[in-house]
């Protein structure tokens, strides 16, 4: 059996992209500087910009792509709202990862300092969410159609009503309905509030593979 290519995911959280990857092709493991006891996958627990920096230096395998979710609270539209500051993590860790020379992805919120994006939706993928996020990457990617938005969409607190999309994010109001729109069955609550769902990064993933066959065999 052919080996899978490894993909490292820094700031991996409980694993929704992780999930995307694998179910894609690839071998995944988890960065993040938190512990995640619920993560699908092997886990390694460290600082994702050291990580990448000890991979360069030797310590660990090198990989054959990266994907990566810095916080998100720096560019959020509820970062005026909380009055808190947050670190900008997108330009070093673009920076730590080109630096490897390999292909990379990294995903945030609308607002974040992306460059040449594509945005996904849930509805692109028979999700009953909306939750739209933002893909860079320096390989050339691909966006599907965005369904127009006619769901109305649940107010955060308040469990869906027949037909409706369900806001993912705060005190939202039932985890297995949650988890069920998001298609993620092992988070606990603030994990999805989080989370990315797996469809999103499986597209991305599938992209990211044919890339690297293309590359292979040229």
């Amino acid at each position: 059996m052919t080996a899978r290519p490894l993909l490292y995911d820094l700031y991996s959280g409980a694993g929704g992209a992780s999930m995307g990857y694998h179910r894609s092709g690839f071998e995944v493991v988890g960065i993040d500087i938190k512990a995640q006891p619920r993560y699908p996958f092997r886990f390694i627990q460290m600082d994702a910009l050291e990580f990448v920096q000890r991979t360069m230096d030797g310590e660990y395998e090198m990989p054959a792509a990266w994907a990566a979710s810095p916080p998100c609270q720096a560019y959020s539209v509820t970062k005026t709202i909380w009055q808190r500051e947050h670190p900008d993590l997108v330009g070093p860790t673009r920076d730590a990862m080109e630096a490897t020379g390999l292909p990379y992805v990294i995903e945030n919120v609308v607002g974040a300092p992306l460059r040449t994006t594509i945005q996904l939706c849930g509805s692109m993928f028979g999700l009953r969410v909306y939750r739209h996020r933002l893909f860079e990457s320096n390989v050339m990617l691909w966006q599907p159609f965005h369904p127009r938005h006619e769901a109305t969409c649940t107010q955060v607190g308040r469990q869906p009503k027949t037909g409706e999309f369900m806001t993912v994010a705060g005190h939202f109001a039932d985890v297995k309905t949650a988890g069920e729109y998001m298609g993620i069955d092992w988070m606990t609550r603030d994990q999805l509030s989080q989370a990315i769902p797996p469809a999103y990064t499986e597209f991305i993933g599938h992209q990211l593979m044919s890339y690297l066959e293309r590359r292979k065999a040229a």
